[in-house]
């Protein structure tokens, strides 16, 4: 999950977007809208929205509680794969929950700030420019 961990020029409002039905939502999953609902931002796909609640099933339509993505705040989130050569400043993509980023950085859209180490679940500190 992406989780906002500095946000360099204060904290941005919640929102209500309207979700596609079926999605499952944690708390910190990356969003885009995709046909004006939203749908979860994985590959290279650079999100536009983080979820602030947790949805079993999402009901067409149905307004989700959502943070807009802003390029100055950085986001705590983990590395879903081993990966020996991550590197800060370069950008990677989010893994098929929308959740955390892989090892992958063609067209990659998550700019790793700090991380901790290099196994999977490595604490990673990331942006969206």
């Amino acid at each position: 999950m992406f989780i906002p961990h500095i946000w360099n020029k204060g904290a941005e409002p919640w929102e209500g977007k309207p979700a596609a039905s079926g999605l499952a939502l944690e708390i910190g999953t990356a969003l885009a809208m995709v046909s004006g609902k939203l749908a979860k931002a994985t590959g290279t796909k650079k999100p536009e929205y983080i979820c602030m609640q947790k949805v079993d099933a999402t009901t067409d339509g149905q307004l989700i509680h959502v943070e807009r993505v802003k390029e100055e705040t950085v986001y705590e989130t983990e590395l879903s794969v081993a990966s020996a050569s991550i590197a800060r400043g370069n950008k990677y993509t989010i893994d098929t929950t929308g959740g955390m980023i892989t090892a992958t950085t063609d067209s990659g859209v998550a700019e790793v700030v700090d991380f901790d180490g290099t196994t999977v679940g490595s604490k990673v500190r990331v942006r969206f420019p």
